[in-house]
């Protein structure tokens, strides 16, 4: 795909060239040091992702966005900054992904997945790169808001009022009942496998279900699964061809 990044830094700009041509699924990659440059390219160039920083002088990545929206193609975009506090105004323009300056290359590696995601489902439905709102969710962190992705979340423990969601960086705390994210995550490939724990099955990297106790593997956690919900976790698993590990 035709890629172009948006970075006022010439480091920053030049490291994010460097890292993207390293992947085979990038092909022409276009450079703008400014959202006016970054603006006129995107005007005159058929660019598949944008990979935008939001702090430029004149227009900011967030103005660019917004510019982009009145545009017949609209190029699936990717929000790179060191500021955390952008990330829920980022996912209200649309974004697909927000990246945290410094870049790590496994997690851009991530990103171009989503990217080509969302303009395989773009191309399939007719539409532009969609935004999922349900598979995001705000959490916060040291004062500042954060979104988590739903597909980073490996497990969810229950702790009283709250739930705990494991990522495979760190774990957020959020006032949302289990029950609820049960229920809405459902079509997601999440499982409740016990009253304190809600799976990924995407994650799920070992399944014991003859053991004494029962018990499943997320990220090298070893989780319980309860008596009762033994019989609906087989059901599930025999559905999805998923076969439990000896």
């Amino acid at each position: 795909m035709s890629v172009l990044i948006a970075d006022d830094e010439r480091p920053a700009l030049d490291e994010l060239a460097f890292l993207l041509r390293r992947d085979a699924r990038i092909g022409s990659i276009h450079l703008a040091s400014s959202g006016a440059e970054a603006l006129r390219l995107l005007s005159t160039e058929r660019i598949d992702a944008a990979f935008l920083d939001i702090h430029m002088p004149g227009l900011s990545g967030f103005d660019l966005a917004r510019a982009l929206a009145r545009f017949e193609h609209t190029p699936a975009l990717v929000f790179v900054t060191a500021d955390e506090e952008g990330a829920v105004e980022a996912f209200d323009l649309a974004a697909v992904d927000y990246l945290l300056k410094p870049l790590r290359p496994e997690r851009l590696e991530r990103s171009v997945t989503r990217v080509l995601d969302a303009l395989r489902a773009a191309s399939v439905s007719g539409h532009q790169p969609p935004h999922t709102e349900d598979a995001m969710i705000s959490v916060s962190l040291g004062g500042t808001t954060r979104i988590v992705r739903r597909d980073d979340i490996r497990y969810v423990q229950a702790q009283g009022d709250y739930a705990r969601l494991h990522t495979a960086e760190a774990s957020y705390l959020v006032r949302i009942p289990m029950a609820d994210l049960e229920r809405q995550w459902a079509d997601a490939g999440f499982v409740r496998i016990h009253r304190s724990y809600l799976v990924a099955l995407t994650h799920v990297t070992r399944i014991r279900l003859g053991a004494v106790p029962p018990t499943v593997t997320v990220d090298g956690a070893e989780l319980p699964v309860s008596r009762r919900l033994l019989p609906t976790l087989r059901e599930t698993l025999e559905a999805r061809r998923i076969r439990p590990t000896a």
